[in-house]
């Protein structure tokens, strides 16, 4: 047991080994690439001037024509202002860009999308919104990251209203769209009912109250779900939350039933799950706090880059089913599995905006794809190699979006999965050609 215990901690330090060798070689991710041909000199006659001034006539006469002539609706902007990037904090843009190009990396493989990555110099509200809106032209969707709270909720909040694309918070939205998923496969599982049981969340951020707030417009009981912050369980006799901050205190109003007062260790005690976006471990989430969850519990440890408990600790501890944000291990609930189905959803239907209603509609499609996988207690979730579940996924959102009359194009459910697939396929074939040739060395 102890030398297996050392072969899983060796293969979880595996990969950091290699990252920042690898990262200097490639000098990054992600570059621009051609999309159209160019078979000779002339072609610029078409693709620039004075080809390119019949669609500029036309966009100026209809500007959502830019969608038809240019790349615009297949373009997604990733904004940060580098001040909660992963799990270290406010490392700035600059540092905040390596995770920002591994996010485009993601859009355009998984979900063929092309992502811009954009890091703002500047940690002001009212100047990251006014950025982002001068920017939407350019854009058929706004992917907000790894933004400090509380103002990462007033940034998605007044672009949600003021923009005439779908802007959304993928630590907000994201992670509560994946992790609803994964809890539907859980509670299946342990023949849990969703109605009946008690929710921990570990960690108050801008994860864990979206997720709070998606499991009860699901069908959590709120009176059931138990949240805790670095100075303990949220509850009404909490003064300092009721000055400094309102979306903790909104919850706090419909959560918390008997109004729990204690630390996060007594909030484990007797709870069905417990998700935890909180400081990486090992360590954060202790054993014995485990050993005191009811019985066949449900342990989501999602710190990046190393889960609050290690997963075989959690199971050692009486856990029944275990999850963790990372791919080396079983059970990854990670953004990565909704973000790029989810905007290639929205993109295919030209969607306003990406509702809490089409976050569901992907959580329920990723849990039933799992199931027609097959699911056990160490696969509760498809993996990022099952291309098809992205595009099964953005047909969900999709027709979703146009039963809500959020979506400008009216689409069937098979014209939606079809185009996703192709467009997928193309972004994995493409890079595939460009390893075999030796442009991208491997």
């Amino acid at each position: 047991m102890q030398r297996d215990k050392k072969n899983l901690l060796k293969k979880a330090a595996a990969p950091l080994k290699e990252s920042l060798k690898k990262h200097s070689f490639y000098q990054g991710k992600i570059e621009v690439s051609l999309k159209c041909p160019v078979t000779s000199i002339d072609d610029f006659a078409i693709w620039y001037t004075p080809g390119v001034g019949e669609p500029v006539k036309a966009i100026q006469k209809d500007k959502k024509l830019s969608y038809e002539y240019s790349n615009r609706a297949n373009t997604v902007a990733i904004i940060t202002d580098g001040t909660r990037v992963l799990g270290f904090g406010d490392t700035g843009p600059e540092a905040a860009m390596p995770v920002m190009e591994g996010k485009a990396l993601i859009f355009k493989y998984l979900g063929g999308v092309d992502a811009v990555p954009l890091c703002l110099d500047t940690k002001d509200t009212d100047e990251i919104i006014k950025t982002v809106k001068i920017l939407q032209p350019n854009f058929g969707g706004i992917n907000l990251e790894d933004i400090s709270s509380p103002k990462c909720f007033q940034i998605l909040n007044r672009l949600k209203t003021d923009m005439d694309i779908p802007v959304w918070h993928d630590d907000q939205q994201g992670t509560a769209a994946v992790t609803l998923a994964g809890l539907i496969n859980a509670l299946r599982i342990t023949g849990k009912d969703i109605k009946k049981v008690r929710i921990a969340l570990m960690g108050a951020g801008a994860s864990n109250i979206r997720i709070a707030n998606l499991f009860i417009k699901y069908g959590a009981d709120p009176g059931k779900i138990i949240m805790a912050d670095s100075r303990g369980i949220l509850n009404k006799d909490r003064n300092d939350i009721r000055k400094n901050n309102k979306y903790k205190w909104e919850l706090v109003q419909k959560t918390n039933r008997n109004n729990m007062q204690g630390s996060t260790k007594d909030m484990a005690v007797g709870a069905d799950v417990m998700f935890a976006f909180s400081s990486p471990g090992p360590g954060t989430i202790k054993k014995e706090w485990i050993a005191s969850m009811a019985t066949e519990a449900i342990v989501f440890a999602c710190a990046n880059p190393v889960p609050e408990i290690w997963p075989w600790e959690a199971k050692e501890a009486g856990a029944k089913i275990v999850a963790t944000g990372r791919s080396d291990f079983d059970n990854q609930v990670n953004n990565s599995l909704g973000f790029p189905g989810i905007f290639r959803g929205a993109l295919e239907v030209e969607a306003t905006e990406i509702t809490d209603e089409m976050c569901i509609a992907a959580s329920e499609a990723l849990a039933g794809y799992a199931r027609k996988q097959g699911i056990d207690a160490n696969s509760i979730l498809p993996t990022m190699e099952d291309v098809e579940v992205f595009a099964y996924e953005a047909a969900a959102v999709g027709i979703e979006a146009i039963r809500q009359g959020v979506a400008l194009k009216k689409l069937s459910n098979d014209e939606i999965f079809g185009n996703s697939l192709e467009k997928i396929k193309r972004a994995q074939k493409q890079a595939k050609l460009m390893m075999k040739n030796n442009i991208v060395k491997v």
